[in-house]
């Protein structure tokens, strides 16, 4: 009888090119962090309510950097999991669900988040070159609050979360547009974790509440294409997140060390 890799002829057969195992896939710094932080909620016991220790505290006991951490917090903020208050640490929310069903719920959420910033930008884009120009007088009054909100939030040294997405819910109603409007209601809650993540960042506050006033302004001055600038550099700038750089560097093959 023939060996497996002989031919009828008795003669060895060529080996296939191409015939090896897939790469292995390495779990995240994030992911590590995230796993981490669930066995040490379930392990002490902790439940709504209770908090996590101090971020400086966890990064040092995890040996990882604020930075890291921050960014495992924010995919467990995302998912329902934690809270993080300016000021008062990450507070547990609910501890319903199977680590391993957490830690995939994060995973898929952020390998897609690269295609739903795609879907912001252009729907975003589009909302304010129509909200330059089907604005009403209520429109502007609304973006103008939203504006007075997020400078208040910012003055006081907070992510300023709630006045970003009351611009950004202003400007899509000034668009006047229901379809797009209801397209964004459905990625709303999807860019929740870069605009936490972004709005954590040092400085970023600061720079989008800039760049909210540069949309506003060509709304008010119904100028469409300087709307629909000025937002695609806003969504630019917010979607530079650590993570999505992350994402992208995993996707990058690594060179063959031979």
């Amino acid at each position: 009888m023939a060996r497996a890799n002989d031919d009828a002829g008795g003669r060895p057969r060529p080996a296939k090119r191409g015939a090896v195992p897939s790469r292995l896939a390495r779990p995240r710094l994030y992911e590590q962090i995230v796993q981490e932080l669930l066995a040490h909620i379930r392990e002490e016991n902790l439940v709504a309510g209770d908090k996590l220790p101090p971020e400086r505290e966890l990064a040092q006991a995890l040996d990882v950097s604020r930075a890291s951490l921050a960014q495992a917090l924010v995919a467990l903020e995302v998912v329902g999991v934690v809270q993080v208050r300016h000021g008062g640490g990450a507070v547990i929310l609910d501890r319903a669900a199977e680590d391993d069903l957490l830690l995939r719920a994060v995973r898929e959420h952020r390998d897609s988040l690269p295609d739903i910033i795609d879907a912001r930008s252009a729907l975003e884009a589009k909302l304010a070159a129509l909200a330059a120009e089907r604005r009403i007088a209520e429109d502007l009054h609304a973006i103008d609050e939203a504006l007075d909100l997020m400078a208040s939030q910012v003055h006081a040294g907070e992510r300023s979360l709630e006045g970003d997405r009351a611009f950004h819910e202003a400007v899509t109603r000034a668009g006047h547009s229901g379809v797009l409007a209801r397209l964004m209601a459905e990625i709303g809650e999807l860019i929740l974790e870069t605009r936490i993540e972004s709005l954590s960042q040092p400085g970023r506050p600061e720079e989008s509440l800039q760049q909210h006033r540069a949309v506003a302004e060509a709304i008010r001055a119904q100028d469409p294409m300087a709307a629909a600038t000025a937002m695609t550099r806003h969504i630019a700038t917010v979607s530079d997140v650590a993570f999505l750089r992350a994402v992208g560097e995993a996707a990058d093959p690594e060179e063959d060390p031979t």
